[in-house]
């Protein structure tokens, strides 16, 4: 479930109004409280339990036409975006200089569609944590702190070495923001230092530099960046910049989530299961630790499509995909196909594994499915366990899969192991 983002709008206009209240109802998971002048914005956010995520502020109202409530957000420590009905430069400059998140002209739709689009940005820029590399520390300072206007984590390093240390305790790193002229490695070198081991759909690169050479943005982006920016930059070609990195990594990441994902439950897929746990495998085959590969069936799932319908039948594997996948979340979980789940243990032997498995059986088994009939319906699985960890997963698979056939034959709603029959029912 989406959690619910609150913002406040200020704006005295009507017409305005009604235009946001319109383009948010294509943002669900925004809910929005509006004030119409300076004295009514205080008194929401007296009454508010907990400050507004963000707020959409017009520049000039009947009770503070010097935009007196922008200051009054930011002491608040409320990330304010500035809604304004002409563009003014000086203007502009000081609200930044003040720390606003952005300055918003009111052009049209697609201003405010831009606005509540920047709350989503800053919401989902939470989880987003970037690494600024600048020996300056003026310089490092201030691209930190346009960061965190926007909300992103924010680590920082002096220079190419002390980057790939930050890099190696922080390999959640998502952008790298990098000088070019620094001591020790520059920026060039750490740009290669880093491509060796990142993609660029992996990690994004932007290079800095301040020298006026024409080739430089050139060789940053052949050495592996994705971007360069000319200091002194723009506040704003800066964020569009960023903003727009971020959203393209995004994309990247989406398609491959929905290519390694399966459509109906959101569990992994058949194919991304044997990509992560072949390494699994090697490693334990070499290094001789405990794996486990758990092959789990429902049990009379035919009947159940053939009496309620597949409908019915989506439903139960929803809801059974969701116990699984939170009672193996340590684990490897894939939707093999149909009603069969593979799931990879590291470290449980035929022992523990077995008893692992028979609890989220006993949870399963014990869970009335709620799926639109008069009466909840009772559903179990069926599973095989197999711990011998030969060459080949393959193998360990079949044999999991024929400890299976063996709960199966044993009278179902079982769990087998590499030796005999789980009696735990």
């Amino acid at each position: 479930m989406t959690e619910m983002k609150k913002i406040i709008v200020v704006e005295d206009s009507p017409i305005v109004s009604k235009i946001i209240r319109h383009v948010l109802k294509e943002y669900a998971s925004i809910e929005a409280v509006f004030a119409m002048d300076f004295a009514q914005t205080k008194t929401i956010l007296a009454e508010l339990d907990e400050p507004p995520f963000a707020a959409l502020v017009d520049l000039n109202l009947p009770d503070a036409p010097d935009g007196e409530v922008v200051d009054y957000m930011l002491e608040q420590k409320v990330p304010t975006i500035v809604l304004t009905g002409s563009f003014d430069d000086k203007k502009r400059a000081a609200l930044q200089a003040k720390g606003i998140v952005d300055y918003v002209t009111k052009e049209g739709r697609y201003s405010y569609n831009y606005a509540i689009n920047l709350v989503n940005r800053l919401y989902s820029n939470q989880n987003i944590k970037v690494m600024v590399v600048e020996d300056s520390q003026i310089s490092r300072n201030l691209i930190c702190e346009l960061l965190k206007r926007h909300l992103y984590q924010v680590v920082s390093a002096v220079d190419g070495i002390d980057a790939i240390k930050v890099l190696l305790e922080n390999p959640d790193i998502k952008l790298l923001i990098t000088d070019y002229n620094m001591p020790r490695m520059d920026g060039f070198d750490l740009v290669q230092n880093i491509r060796g081991k990142y993609e660029k759909s992996d990690l994004i690169i932007i290079g800095l530099s301040a020298e006026g050479k024409s080739n430089l943005s050139a060789k940053f982006i052949k050495n592996g960046a994705n971007d360069f920016l000319q200091k002194p930059f723009n506040q704003e070609e800066f964020y569009c910049r960023i903003i727009h990195n971020i959203e393209s990594l995004e994309l990247i990441e989406k398609i491959r989530d929905t290519a390694n994902k399966d459509y109906l439950t959101g569990l992994y897929n058949r194919r991304y299961f044997f990509e992560q746990s072949k390494p699994m495998h090697e490693d334990a085959f070499e290094e001789q630790t405990p794996l486990s590969v758990v092959v789990l069936d429902l049990d009379h799932f035919k009947s159940i499509n053939d009496t309620y319908g597949h409908d019915v039948g989506d439903q139960i594997l929803v809801q059974i995909s969701d116990i699984l996948s939170s009672a193996l979340s340590r684990f490897l979980l894939a939707r093999a196909g149909g009603e069969e789940f593979f799931a990879v243990l590291p470290g449980l032997d035929n022992e523990k594994a077995i008893e692992y498995v028979d609890k989220v059986r006993s949870i399963v088994s014990s869970t009335p499915f709620e799926v639109g009939l008069d009466e909840p319906l009772y559903i179990s699985f069926s599973s095989g366990v197999s711990s011998i960890v030969t060459e080949s997963l393959d193998e360990q698979i079949n044999r999991a899969d024929e400890n299976l056939y063996r709960a199966k034959d044993a009278g179902r709603n079982f769990v087998v192991g590499d030796d005999e029959i789980d009696e735990n029912v």
